[in-house]
């Protein structure tokens, strides 16, 4: 079928819009006066928890060993990927209707490239949030830092903080993926023609 590989990048780009409706990471504290743990959600704009005061009792937890409170209106980048994503999606699709199909490598090119400086920029707020602690925190302890790590498992004090890809990072694999499916079946259909 001819139509089939724009089919297949058109979804691949669309599927980018995806983010919009579940969470892209999640890192969740457990210790034991939180057995069931506290979890955060980190979607492309916005914050959320698994509880509606998720995000207050890991500020009350901050506060104690001096890290910053988490604000959402105060992270950038709830504000502007949106646009990227929609972006991108956007470009996608009309890259799949009207353009060559050496256009989509490229779009897969800045897929990757800008997911990953999107976990890059993840790790650096996760490094400022652990490392820039304030000074008269009520808990010091001298080289200690509370960065959770990017990817796994660490204790931090009593907490064990455990940091994961969650359904919206599955999104844009999905997507990247598609992306390459539509790739190489249009280079085979035009190899045949």
């Amino acid at each position: 079928m001819k139509a089939l590989p724009k089919i297949l990048f058109i979804l691949a780009s669309l599927s980018l819009i995806l983010l919009f409706t579940a969470p892209i990471w999640r890192i969740t504290l457990e210790a034991p006066q939180y057995p069931d743990g506290i979890t955060l959600y980190i979607w492309i704009n916005k914050l959320s928890g698994d509880t509606p005061g998720t995000l207050q009792n890991i500020n009350i937890l901050n506060h104690y060993i001096g890290m910053k409170y988490i604000e959402p209106d105060s992270i950038p980048e709830l504000t502007y990927f949106p646009y990227i994503i929609i972006g991108m999606a956007a470009i996608g699709v009309a890259l799949g209707l009207f353009a060559n199909y050496r256009f989509w490598i490229g779009w897969m090119v800045l897929l990757a490239v800008l997911g990953a400086l999107g976990i890059y920029d993840f790790y650096l707020w996760e490094y400022d949030y652990g490392h820039n602690l304030a000074p008269d925190a009520p808990i010091k302890i001298p080289g200690m830092s509370y960065q959770p790590p990017l990817i796994g498992s660490k204790m931090l004090l009593n907490f064990n903080a455990i940091s994961y890809p969650h359904t919206g990072f599955a999104f844009v694999v999905l997507s990247f993926v598609m992306g390459i499916l539509a790739v190489v079946k249009e280079n085979r259909r035009r190899k045949a023609s």
